[in-house]
């Protein structure tokens, strides 16, 4: 239920906008592109990166039918103009569900929308919703402001309502000016800021007011599992800092939401799944990126764990927080 795609081939948004770093790629060789942000060099990809056949081809070698879909974070453009991060959605989003079309049996898409500007957000999500996508991708943070933002909750009230589920994923990570070297951003930044995006969610009472609004944090939830015993003793001892807008104990809502299983370790896995229970965490790889779970579900199937939570991990989880059936797929 975590895993990234792109189209072979899309406009140069900064030539069509007249601006900007949007991502455009570079087919340099056979079976590789560069994207690159502007005149920089962002990341070498692979055909697997946006070649669905060949996808199919290596999940099949780890008996795995299904992949859940979406773009990589560094095409949200929150930070472009509002009509132009739109277009860059609509266009992501067609590939999405011509995905679906082509390969109903081994994809389902989750689609981007533009929340800098709520409106045109929520207009986005509701396209999503009736070209088939089942949910939508967003970033931790939105131009540095956190989910908590009182600008953002009508854009989750219309996805509760639509019943469309959010997979929220790290981007954009607090510091990272600070600590590149060591490739901490992506090893320090990302744990920490899915947990902001949690603790913005809990303590701003979005949970508590849209209970049926499925969320999906990547990365086993970050850092937030790993510290709800900190979150909440801060909690305990200053509720006037922490308690202003939600009074309910942060711990309440463990397994309200969903979270991947993209430890690497099979004892934090087992902690995460003590946390919130196996009908929450679903099978996450962050593929086809070097960071993820490349050996998808290897390290699940040797850590000792029941047939129902294996099943759970590799299925039951991911579908009920897609709202959808095993049926849909055979």
């Amino acid at each position: 239920m975590h895993t990234h795609i792109l189209p072979a081939k899309f406009p140069r948004w900064a030539e069509v906008f007249g601006y900007g770093d949007f991502i455009h790629l570079e087919h340099h060789r056979k079976g590789f592109a560069r994207m690159m942000q502007g005149d920089r060099f962002f990341r070498e990809i692979a055909s697997n990166c946006w070649d669905a056949q060949e996808r199919i081809d290596e999940y099949a070698k780890f008996q795995t039918q299904v992949q859940v879909v979406c773009t990589i974070p560094v095409m949200f453009s929150y930070w472009a103009k509002p009509a132009d991060a739109l277009a860059v959605s609509e266009f992501l989003n067609d590939d999405l569900a011509e995905l679906q079309v082509k390969y109903p049996k081994n994809y389902v898409g989750l689609g981007t929308v533009p929340m800098q500007d709520t409106d045109l957000a929520i207009q986005e999500l509701r396209r999503c919703k009736e070209i088939g996508l089942k949910g939508i991708q967003i970033g931790s943070n939105i131009n540095n402001k956190n989910l908590s933002e009182p600008e953002f909750f009508p854009i989750f009230e219309a996805a509760e309502e639509l019943g469309m589920c959010i997979m929220i994923h790290p981007w954009n990570m607090m510091g990272k000016k600070d600590m590149e070297k060591y490739w901490l951003p992506w090893l320090v930044g990302m744990p920490a800021e899915t947990s902001r995006a949690i603790c913005s969610l809990i303590f701003s009472g979005v949970l508590e007011r849209l209970p049926n609004l499925r969320f999906n944090f990547s990365h086993a939830s970050g850092s937030f599992l790993a510290t709800i015993g900190r979150v909440e003793h801060g909690y305990n001892c200053r509720p006037d800092l922490v308690a202003i807008d939600n009074p309910i104990n942060p711990r309440e809502y463990l397994g309200k939401f969903w979270v991947d299983s993209i430890t690497h370790d099979d004892k934090m896995l087992k902690y995460v799944l003590d946390m919130v229970g196996s009908e929450k965490v679903s099978l996450g790889t962050d593929y086809p990126f070097p960071l993820g779970d490349l050996e998808i579900g290897k390290f699940i199937t040797e850590a000792g764990l029941s047939d129902q939570v294996v099943d759970d991990i590799f299925c039951n989880s991911a579908l009920s927080w897609l709202d959808m059936k095993k049926e849909d797929f055979l």
